[in-house]
């Protein structure tokens, strides 16, 4: 392993050793609290434009392989160990992290102290950075990293979202076309498919634990692109309607805000087709409803934040990845707050209270993470019917 480096734009540096590829990449600096999970991480869309650091000291120990993949793809812009595991130790597991980082042109560093990455972003707040094997000078790479993008303003959505609308194949964990009828054009059909409640997923970078917990509930998906139009989603005539997770700044969608408030005010005009909006989709909500979002000083990300649940007062553990919030203080009066952050208080669920329509910050299908949140999913499916 050769010398790899972080910059981070207040002027410090973290040096240690190479995992993964060798190269240069920027991106905004997060930590993520998980144990495990380190592949869904990698592979989560929402993860588009960061540099992930994971606080826990040993990452890599159950390897990777073709089945626990959120994505067709790895998202992040480059990953931070303490330690990776010199050793994987798992029936399941096809090759190691370093060597799927290597594949993928995923940079990374190792044998930092990343504990005081996490303190720093904690104390300073979420920062832009560069990370290189290529570049190994401190003035040199300061100077890349405050000159980098970072994420506030950008549309990172446009980049992770599918091309095409496509249904979606139960129990393959993968989409297929449409062909121009309007059905699926490859793929085997499912018995009794026609008669199951059909959901239309608004896809802005989701991850595919969303579809296969709706499958599970009892209906069949249609995912289509997250800038389609109000029109074109309800043309494939849906029972409910699914608003997934993405990366970036949600106040850089105004399209797709404009998409949300027009099939709310179908839901009201209409038969109240019940909305489901979960991370980035909640927040496109908020917005559609006439909320402010706001940049949160280091993100939530992790799978042990509490957040309590308004309405029957439990604390419930949830998995997060989000970088913004929806400010409860500029809801309107038909809109009420169903889960708060026991961390640090933000808005972490929304419900309207006449329409069937609800938004949740933390991520409910949980992959990986604990199970305490799937009733939504089942929420969602009453609903429909």
């Amino acid at each position: 392993m050769g010398t790899a480096k972080l910059a981070l734009e207040d002027g410090t540096v973290f040096t240690g050793r190479s995992f993964g590829a060798q190269g240069e990449t920027d991106g905004e600096v997060v930590f993520n609290t998980s144990m495990t999970g380190y592949q869904e991480i990698v592979t989560d869309p929402s993860y588009n434009g960061q540099i992930v650091t994971m606080t826990y000291t040993e990452i890599g120990n159950y390897g990777v392989n073709g089945e626990d993949v959120e994505s067709p793809r790895l998202w992040i812009r480059g990953f931070i160990v303490r330690e990776p595991s010199p050793r994987v130790s798992n029936h399941r597991a096809e090759k190691s992290l370093e060597a799927y980082l290597a594949e993928n042109g995923v940079v990374g560093l190792a044998g930092i102290d990343t504990r005081a990455l996490a303190r720093r972003i904690r104390v300073q707040g979420a920062m832009k950075g560069v990370l290189s094997t290529v570049d190994l000078d401190d003035a040199s790479l300061v100077a890349k990293a405050r000159e980098s993008r970072g994420l506030v303003g950008r549309d990172l959505a446009s980049e992770v979202m599918p091309k095409t609308a496509a249904v979606w194949e139960p129990g393959l964990d993968r989409a297929y076309q449409l062909d121009s009828s309007g059905r699926g054009g490859h793929g085997r059909p499912q018995p009794g498919e026609g008669k199951r409640p059909h959901v239309v997923a608004l896809d802005f970078g989701m991850k595919w634990n969303m579809p296969r917990h709706l499958v599970d509930c009892g209906v069949r998906v249609t995912v289509v692109p997250g800038w389609s139009s109000a029109e074109a989603v309800m043309e494939h005539q849906p029972d409910g309607v699914f608003l997934s997770n993405g990366p970036g700044d949600p106040s850089a969608l105004p399209d797709a805000v404009a998409t949300v408030r027009a099939l709310v005010k179908t839901a009201a005009e209409s038969r109240g087709i019940p909305i489901l909006g979960v991370c980035l989709g909640h927040q496109l909500l908020g917005q559609a409803f006439g909320a402010r979002t706001f940049k949160l000083k280091f993100g939530h990300r992790g799978a042990n934040h509490p957040v309590r649940n308004e309405a029957t007062g439990r604390v419930e553990i949830t998995t997060q990845n989000h970088g913004f919030a929806v400010d409860p203080a500029t809801l309107p009066g038909d809109v009420a707050q169903t889960h708060v952050n026991l961390n640090d208080g933000t808005l972490e669920g929304l419900r309207h209270n006449r329409l069937p329509i609800v938004g949740v910050q933390f991520h409910p299908e949980a992959a990986a993470g604990p199970h305490d949140s799937q009733y939504l999913f089942d929420d969602f499916r009453a609903a429909i019917g």
